[in-house]
């Protein structure tokens, strides 16, 4: 049987590696980190983003690996920024978020893993449904600080529960019942 300790995450982020580190230990799936800038192509679909990311990730690591993209979609910016997220957080980070918008603050956080192991090439998807914060609260990373989930009233950023919900949370977890019968089934 492959061990599970073979897949690595390629990002050239720390925290979402930790996250899913985190994340898929509580699947007894062991998460090795291969730092590497990779390159990203302009796209409206994150999972073509993500699925380019993958195949780009395994000719560099040659070992199995997942790597993850995610996108904050704001409704009354019509899907803004989307999978154009990470470069609107470099550019004009929460505050600008928070600058744009006026009443309606309803959200989605979308998240894409996807694995590539030279013979698959999957892409497992999860969405959590919220609303943007008026205010930055929480010390949390990236967009945590302006997000709060559905049906609780503090941030990804204030939530001590945030790996047990967030749309990262489940994504990883549709990939892990999957890599996981993947590993039993090559006994």
């Amino acid at each position: 049987m492959q061990q599970s300790s073979d897949l690595f995450f390629v990002s050239s982020n720390p925290h979402k590696y930790q996250e899913a580190k985190k994340i898929l230990e509580s699947f007894d799936i062991n998460l090795k980190f291969f730092k590497y800038n990779l390159e990203e192509i302009q796209s409206s679909s994150l999972k073509e983003i993500a699925s380019k990311k993958a195949i780009y990730a395994f000719q560099k690591c040659k070992k199995p690996i997942i790597i993850e993209d995610d996108g904050l979609f704001i409704d009354s910016l019509g899907g803004f920024p989307g999978p154009y997220s990470s470069y609107v957080f470099k550019t004009i980070g929460n505050k600008g978020i928070l600058h744009l918008l006026k009443k309606n603050r309803k959200a989605k956080f979308i998240s894409i893993i996807s694995y590539h192991d030279n013979k698959n090439c999957k892409s497992f998807e999860a969405k959590i449904d919220g609303t943007i914060s008026k205010s930055q609260n929480g010390t949390g990373w990236g967009y945590d600080p302006i997000f709060i989930p559905k049906n609780f009233n503090q941030t990804f950023a204030q939530l001590t529960t945030k790996n047990d919900l967030s749309h990262r949370y489940k994504a990883l977890k549709k990939f892990s019942n999957w890599y996981l019968n993947k590993l039993k089934s090559n006994d």
